[in-house]
């Protein structure tokens, strides 16, 4: 997922280091911890040595923000490769894409993604935290008795957000079914993104 979203914000425009990890903090915060330089640089390696992006130092001091190690001087480019590994990343749909982590970054790329792949994945999202709430439900039916209350409090509050997320996945299905944008698109408060939560005490 993390080779997903590099790609794709190294296609909005050429980044080092410090303003990727900045970037991917702005564009993931909301689904996934802070990225460390201990796994952004060995994933950028990576993908240097699949030939997806390439780099270029910059004498430019100007473009350097202030505390950046010598290594943020290497600015990152996507390469004509790189992009149709975008392009394929972006067209996979599978139970990866919906998980927690890999919805987010596929949500986070939608604008980019084409109509069929946005309404599988989100099908397939809907699904899962179905799958979920179900599950939730017979903890509540079946143990509520033997829970203290902030465990019940806790699975109450899992449910909860499980009832929320299918809704507003069922919104967004009726949305991309019928052509029409997201309500955020409209001017309207846009809903709160998915987040990572346990199914069992």
């Amino acid at each position: 997922m993390l080779e997903l979203a590099i790609l794709g914000l190294l296609q909005e425009a050429p980044m080092h280091g410090y303003e990727l990890r900045k970037e991917l903090a702005t564009k993931l915060g909301t689904i996934r911890a802070a990225i460390s330089y201990g796994t952004l640089y060995p994933t950028l390696k990576r993908l240097q040595t699949a030939g997806w992006i390439g780099t270029a130092d910059t004498a430019d001091s100007d473009t350097i923000p202030p505390l950046t190690s010598k290594r943020g001087r290497v600015v990152y480019k996507i390469t004509a490769e790189g992009k149709e590994r975008f392009a394929e990343l972006l067209a996979q749909v599978g139970p990866e894409t919906y998980d927690d982590a890999g919805f987010g970054v596929h949500f986070a790329f939608f604008s980019r993604t084409d109509r069929a792949t946005r309404l599988r994945i989100l099908e397939g999202r809907r699904r899962r935290i179905e799958e979920r709430r179900e599950g939730l439900r017979e903890v509540l039916a079946r143990a509520s008795d033997r829970l203290d209350a902030y465990t019940l409090e806790l699975q109450r509050h899992g449910l909860d957000a499980c009832e929320r997320e299918v809704r507003w996945l069922e919104e967004l299905i009726t949305n991309e079914r019928s052509g029409r944008p997201p309500a955020a698109s409209a001017g309207e408060t846009p809903p709160e993104p998915p987040r990572p939560h346990q199914d069992r005490p």
